[in-house]
């Protein structure tokens, strides 16, 4: 318990060490971007030296040619497409970041208001969602998606909408599905096991943890489908 009290201590202090920056960063995204990309890989660095935790990420099998052993047909030559992964602490979402190139989030509303990082997350493309009023707005939330995937960008989304516990399934939102079949985009689903090592309460525990890149399901496949794929390797 005490490697997981000096970590936090030492995160916040992190965290606050790059406030300033950040606000510097406001008057252009790609500044930010590069700025909130250095922190997150300072976040991976500390979790690593202090709390003792490493990663790993798998990518689907492909044979000599750089060619999925398991050819799909909805697969893009672009390589774009939707990704849908497993969410269960800050981790995978520092390791997300920082290897999927000029990606965004879909994130409830009130993370944007939080001052400094709120703000940089709103001017790097995050996209937030009011949950308290009913259902979202699915059509404006989609064209909000769309001019972000025009502008060459990549969205990422949690699916279960919340974080998960180890060996919790939560059922699926929808709105992927109405997304993915809005944009014509397949869908990428990632499993994580972070949730063994960064825990959503409770102690940090060291080890390597894995990220699984799962092979891209087409934009009509079902929620059954994208939350077997997403939990097939998560503990």
């Amino acid at each position: 318990m005490l490697r997981t009290l000096i970590f936090k201590f030492v995160l916040v202090i992190w965290f606050l060490m790059w406030t300033p920056l950040l606000l510097v960063g406001l008057i252009s995204s790609k500044l930010e971007r590069q700025f909130v990309l250095a922190d997150a890989w300072g976040v991976l660095f500390l979790t690593r030296i202090i709390a003792g935790i490493k990663y790993k990420i798998h990518y689907p099998s492909t044979n000599e040619d750089g060619i999925p052993l398991k050819h799909n047909i909805n697969q893009r030559l672009d390589g774009r497409s939707i990704i849908a992964s497993k969410h269960m602490s800050m981790l995978e979402v520092a390791i997300l970041v920082t290897h999927v190139p000029n990606c965004f989030f879909i994130m409830k509303r009130e993370l944007l208001w939080i001052p400094v990082y709120g703000w940089a997350f709103w001017r790097i493309g995050l996209i937030g969602v009011n949950r308290t009023r009913g259902a979202t707005n699915m059509n404006i939330l989609a064209n909000k998606v769309t001019k972000h995937i025009m502008d060459g960008m990549t969205l990422i989304i949690f699916p279960e909408g919340t974080r998960a516990t180890p060996n919790q399934k939560i059922q699926l939102k929808r709105g992927l599905l109405f997304l993915a079949s809005h944009l014509k985009l397949p869908i990428t689903p990632v499993g994580v096991d972070t949730g063994l090592y960064w825990p959503k309460h409770g102690k940090m525990r060291p080890g390597t943890t894995h990220i699984y890149f799962e092979s891209e399901l087409p934009s009509s496949a079902t929620l059954e489908e994208i939350h077997e794929a997403i939990n097939r390797h998560s503990c």
